[in-house]
C-alpha cells in the first residue's frame, strides 16, 4: 500500500525517522522470534514477522518501538551478512528445491533455491546435503532469500555424512593430495647425509601408526648423564620450495585429524612409505643430537645434521609402558640391546620431566578420548586412552628436540616457525593478581607474574592445589598460544624458546623449520625462510581443524549416546565454562560436552544465579557448583539434528523443569 502512496510512504518514512535506532547481531531461535544482541548487557526481541528479513548472526540496523507494551527492534538496514557460503540439506516443496541451512539457529527456514550451472535439478533428493550460496537478501533490496547450489556433498542417508559435511563446511579437502610416480632425493649438493644405519634407533607410536615420523636413541653415559639422538622423517628432501606439491602442503598446513580417520598433509605414498621410518628400512632424516645432564639440564652441544638411518624396532606405546611399568610385557619382550636403549629413553625422561616439574610447566594428565569405529562407521565405543610411560617418553624427547630447534634458529638466523605464548593478557593482570594473592601473602604481584620465570611458578602452584577452580578461572585472562617467525618465549610451557620440526610429515612449519636447519648445517642461507604469513595461515589452518574434529565429535555424541537418555546412564561431568544460562560439563567417561541449563538444577529462578564471571553456580546466594568440579549427571535430551547433549544433575536441589521446558528458558 505504502509503495502505491507517496504521502504514506513519506509519513511512515518520517515517523521512522524520528524513532530510536540500534545497531547489532541478530539471534535467531527455533520458534520463529529472535532477538538483536547490541552488547552483552542489552538486547531488544524481534518478532516472527520481522525475523523474515535477516538471518542469524547478521550484523544490522534496527528501528526500536514499543508494541504492546513492549520493546522490539525492526531490522532496517543490513551492515554485514553473516552467511554467504553455507552448507544445508535438500527439501522439496511442490516438487521445487529449497535448502535449509544446517545451523541450530535456522533449522526451520526454508530457502527457495536454484542449482549452479552445469548441474541438474533432477540429481538432488529430499534430504541430500549441499553446499549452498546466498544470492538475494530482503536487508538488500531483494525480493526474499534465495540460494544457489554449488555442490552435493552426500546422499541423505551416507553414514560417512558427519566426515563429508565438516569438511565442506570448513572448507577443508576430503582426500589426500594426488602423489607422484617417481620421488626423488632432491638435496642440495653440498649436503651430506650420515650413515647412521648401524646406530640401533627406535620408533614408539600407536598400533595402527603408518606415518611414522621420529626415531630415537639414548645411551646412559658413565657420570650419569645422557646422549640422546632424535631422528626425523625428512619430507624436504623429496619437495623443494618451489615445487607444486609444496603448494599444496602450504595450502594445507596440517595433517586433518578427525575421529577415526585423517586427512594427510601429504601424499600417504610419501608420508606412510617412503618418508615413514619403517623397522629396517633405511630412510633419509635429519638428525639432532644432544647432551642432557642427570638433572635434565639441556646441554651446549646440541647438533643439527642430515644423515640416512633405519629403525632397528617398530615399538608400541601400551607394549612398552606395560614393560616399562610392570617389568615385563605379555605382548612384547625386546633384545638385550632395544631394551638397554629404551631403558635408557626412559631414564631419560624421568630426568626432563622432574626438570620442567621445577623449571617450567608441566600438564596435569588428561585422557586423549578415540572413537573406534566399525567398518560401517558406526561408533563401537569411545576409548578413554591415558598417557602412559612410553607417551610421556616420547613427549620428553619431542619437547627437548624442539627446544634444540628454538635454540639453533635463533642463534643461526634470528627467525623460524615459533611457538610462543605471551601469558597473561596485559590488561588483565591486576585482576590475576586480586583474584590468586588478594592478602598479599604469596610471592605472586603484577611484576612478577608478567615474567616468564614468574608465570611458571604461578602455574607450578596452581597444580600443586586441591582443587583447580583457581586455574580455571585465570585461564581466561590468558592470551592465546599462537604461531609466529619470531624467536619469542611459550609462557605456557615455561619455556624461553619453542620451534617445533619433529612432524614435517604432518606440519608445513615443521617442513620450514627443516629447511631452515638444514641451511644451518650448510653454513648457508636458507632456501626458505619463515615470512610474517605464515604464522597467520598455519593458525587459521589450526583453527579450521579443530572446530572440524570438534564438529564431528559432537556428531558422533549425538549420534551414539541418543540411547543413554531412556537408560538414565549416570556419568562424571567436569564444570568447564558457567555462564548466565547454565553450566557447561565434560563427561569424563567419553569426552563428550553437555549444557546443563539453570532450569534443570533449580526450577526457581529467582533463587538461582549462574555467573560466568566467577565461574559459580549459587542457590539463595550459597555456592553449589563452580569451574573445576566433577558431579554426577544424567542425560535429559540428545537433539541429534542439532547435535547437541543436554545434561541435568543426579543432586535434586528443588523441583526442576522438564527438559523441554529448559530449553525453551535457555533459548
Amino acid at each position: 500500500m505504502f509503495q502505491d502512496n507517496p504521502l504514506l510512504a513519506q509519513l511512515k518514512q518520517q515517523i521512522q525517522e524520528t524513532l530510536p535506532q540500534k545497531e547489532g547481531t541478530i539471534k535467531a531461535t527455533d520458534k520463529g522470534f529472535g532477538f538483536l544482541e547490541v552488547d552483552s548487557k542489552t538486547s531488544f526481541f524481534i518478532p516472527p514477522p520481522y525475523m523474515k528479513k535477516c538471518l542469524h548472526g547478521d550484523k544490522v540496523k534496527a528501528i526500536i518501538r514499543t508494541e504492546k507494551e513492549r520493546e522490539v527492534a525492526e531490522p532496517q538496514e543490513l551492515l554485514e551478512q553473516k552467511f554467504t557460503r553455507f552448507i544445508g540439506r535438500v527439501k522439496l516443496f511442490k516438487g521445487k528445491l529449497n535448502v535449509v541451512p544446517d545451523h541450530p539457529q535456522m533449522k526451520k527456514m526454508s530457502l527457495k533455491a536454484k542449482v549452479k550451472k552445469g548441474l541438474k535439478s533432477d540429481d538432488f533428493q529430499e534430504g541430500d546435503w549441499v553446499v549452498a550460496h546466498l544470492t538475494s537478501h530482503p536487508l538488500k533490496g531483494d525480493n526474499g532469500f534465495f540460494v544457489e547450489i554449488s555442490e552435493k556433498i552426500t546422499d541423505a542417508n551416507d553414514k560417512i555424512a558427519p566426515w563429508w559435511v565438516t569438511l565442506a563446511e570448513n572448507d577443508l579437502p576430503n582426500s589426500e593430495p594426488a602423489g607422484i610416480d617417481n620421488w626423488e632425493i632432491k638435496d642440495d649438493a653440498d649436503l651430506e647425509r650420515v650413515d647412521m644405519t648401524h646406530v640401533p634407533f627406535v620408533t614408539i607410536d600407536g598400533e595402527s601408526t603408518k606415518d611414522m615420523d621420529d626415531a630415537l636413541h639414548a645411551e646412559k653415559l658413565e657420570n650419569g648423564d645422557f646422549a640422546l639422538t632424535i631422528a626425523i622423517a625428512d619430507p624436504t628432501a623429496y619437495i623443494t620450495p618451489d615445487s607444486e606439491m609444496d603448494k599444496v602442503a602450504r595450502e594445507r598446513g596440517f595433517t586433518i585429524y578427525l575421529p577415526g580417520r585423517n586427512i594427510p598433509m601429504l601424499p600417504r605414498d610419501l608420508a606412510d612409505e617412503l618418508c615413514s621410518l619403517i623397522e629396517n628400512e633405511i630412510r633419509p632424516a635429519l638428525c639432532c643430537s644432544v647432551t642432557v645432564s642427570k638433572d635434565g639440564v639441556i646441554g651446549d652441544d646440541i647438533k643439527f645434521f642430515a644423515a640416512n638411518i633405519k629403525s632397528h624396532a617398530r615399538l608400541v606405546y601400551d607394549h612398552v609402558s606395560d614393560w616399562v611399568e610392570n617389568g615385563s610385557s605379555e605382548a612384547w619382550q625386546p633384545s638385550d640391546e632395544i631394551a638397554e636403549i629404551v631403558r635408557d629413553l626412559y631414564e631419560f625422561s624421568r630426568a626432563r620431566a622432574e626438570w620442567r616439574e621445577q623449571n617450567a610447566v608441566v600438564f596435569p594428565d588428561r585422557p586423549d578420548y578415540r572413537f573406534e569405529l566399525s567398518e560401517d562407521n558406526d561408533v563401537v565405543a569411545i576409548h578413554a586412552d591415558m598417557r602412559r610411560s612410553a607417551n610421556r617418553l616420547v613427549e620428553e624427547a619431542m619437547i627437548t628436540a624442539n627446544i634444540c630447534a628454538g635454540r639453533t634458529l635463533q642463534a643461526s638466523f634470528n627467525s623460524g616457525v615459533f611457538n610462543t605464548h605471551a601469558g597473561f593478557k596485559a590488561e588483565k593482570i591486576e585482576d590475576v593478581v586480586a583474584l590468586i594473592n588478594p592478602e598479599g601473602e604469596l610471592p605472586f604481584t603484577a611484576e612478577s607474574i608478567a615474567t616468564l620465570e614468574g608465570f611458571a611458578e604461578l602455574r607450578r602452584w596452581l597444580a600443586k592445589q586441591d582443587t583447580s577452580y583457581l586455574d580455571n578461572r585465570i585461564r581466561k585472562f590468558q592470551t592465546y598460544s599462537e604461531i609466529g617467525n619470531q624467536p619469542l618465549p611459550h609462557y605456557a610451557m615455561g619455556l624461553d624458546l619453542y620451534a617445533t620440526w619433529t612432524s614435517p610429515i604432518r606440519k608445513y612449519g615443521d617442513m620450514i623449520n627443516h629447511r631452515m636447519l638444514k641451511a644451518h648445517v650448510l653454513g648457508k642461507e636458507p632456501v626458505q625462510t619463515a615470512d610474517e604469513t605464515v604464522g597467520e595461515e598455519l593458525a587459521l589452518h589450526r583453527k579450521h581443524h579443530k572446530i572440524a574434529e570438534r564438529n564431528v565429535g559432537d556428531w558422533l555424541y549425538a549420534r551414539t549416546l541418543a540411547g543413554d537418555v531412556e537408560k538414565k546412564t549416570v556419568f562424571n561431568g567436569e564444570v568447564f565454562d558457567v555462564s548466565r544460562a547454565g553450566v557447561r560439563v565434560r563427561l569424563l567417561e567419553n569426552g563428550a560436552a553437555a549444557f546443563i541449563p539453570g532450569s534443570l538444577i533449580l526450577a526457581n529462578k529467582e533463587r538461582l544465579a549462574c555467573d560466568g564471571e566467577t565461574g559459580t553456580v549459587s542457590i539463595d546466594k550459597e555456592v553449589v557448583y563452580r569451574l573445576g568440579d566433577v558431579f554426577e549427571v544424567v542425560l535429559a535430551d540428545v537433539n541429534q539434528e542439532n547435535r547437541s547433549l543436554l545434561a541435568k544433575p543426579t543432586q535434586v536441589f528443588d523441583e526442576v523443569k522438564t527438559a523441554e521446558e529448559a530449553e525453551v528458558a535457555a533459548e
